[in-house]
């Protein structure tokens, strides 16, 4: 008798761990069981939770969680990448933030997962010309969780956002794949220019907290900015800029920063 090979849309090991870690949940602290059951086991997939969640966090008076939530539905049936990005943020944030210690955790509890999944259904929205709807989003985003990423703006996958309080991303930004911040970073321009404004932040780039990163600038690939700096020029690839301005003060110490998260400067920078 042949074996029935499963659908390889069925397998999804990050949503089954998050479910398994929902129900240890609800064990370990019962009070939580509505929001876990509302926020986990009531969906079917990952796709339906990060919408329910979504919708919670950003409803309000000038909109409901019910048409929240059939927007952000929309979104994740009409592009795959939109749950893809997901996982991989996830599983990000799990790697590289001491702090995780289940996947549940981000879905739940993280500001900085929380706000760039609503950021890229607004991305998908400004995508599809609902320019005003996409300025909605991106507005509770920043109301709700202190976070201002302007819905134009291209954002990689697997990013790691620690505490994310005070992010700015703007306009013409870009931001590479498997990228880490912290706080209070700013991805800005320079004045009141309209046109292409705003850095380009290479892969596997981590950029620290209280970092400033001004004007149509590359950071390139698997580099590192310290803590507080200012950054006004081009940053070559796998090196280490500190200071205000930002100066290169060394290599990058490591092949891949981002996920290392090693801020130290050490005596070979």
């Amino acid at each position: 008798m042949a074996r029935t090979r499963p659908n390889v849309k069925e397998v999804d090991p990050v949503w089954q761990r998050i479910t398994g870690e929902a129900e240890e949940a609800i064990i370990a602290e019962p009070l939580l069981g509505g929001l876990v059951h509302g926020s986990v086991l009531h969906h079917a997939n990952l796709e339906r939770a990060l919408a329910y969640r979504m919708a919670q966090k950003l409803s309000s008076g000038e909109m409901s969680e019910q048409i929240l939530r059939e927007i952000s539905d929309e979104a994740y049936a009409s592009d795959s990448d939109l749950g893809a990005s997901a996982r991989a943020d996830i599983v990000a944030v799990y790697d590289r933030d001491p702090a995780c210690h289940r996947l549940i955790q981000p879905l739940l509890y993280f500001k900085g997962f929380q706000a760039i999944q609503a950021y890229r259904v607004g991305h998908w929205l400004w995508e599809q010309g609902r320019r005003d709807l996409a300025y909605f989003i991106q507005m509770r985003v920043s109301e709700v969780f202190g976070i201002d990423i302007h819905p134009a703006a291209r954002v990689g996958k697997g990013i790691m956002i620690d505490h994310a309080h005070s992010i700015v991303i703007g306009e013409t930004a870009i931001v590479g794949d498997n990228v880490s911040m912290l706080h209070s970073v700013t991805l800005g321009g320079t004045g009141k220019e309209d046109d292409d404004r705003h850095p380009k932040i290479g892969n596997g780039v981590l950029i620290g907290a209280g970092a400033k990163v001004l004007g149509n600038i590359t950071v390139g690939h698997c580099s590192r900015i310290a803590a507080g700096s200012v950054v006004l020029e081009p940053v070559p690839p796998m090196k280490t800029v500190a200071g205000v301005p930002a100066k290169i003060v060394g290599e990058a110490g490591c092949s891949q920063p981002s996920i290392s998260m090693d801020q130290l400067l050490s005596s070979d920078n």
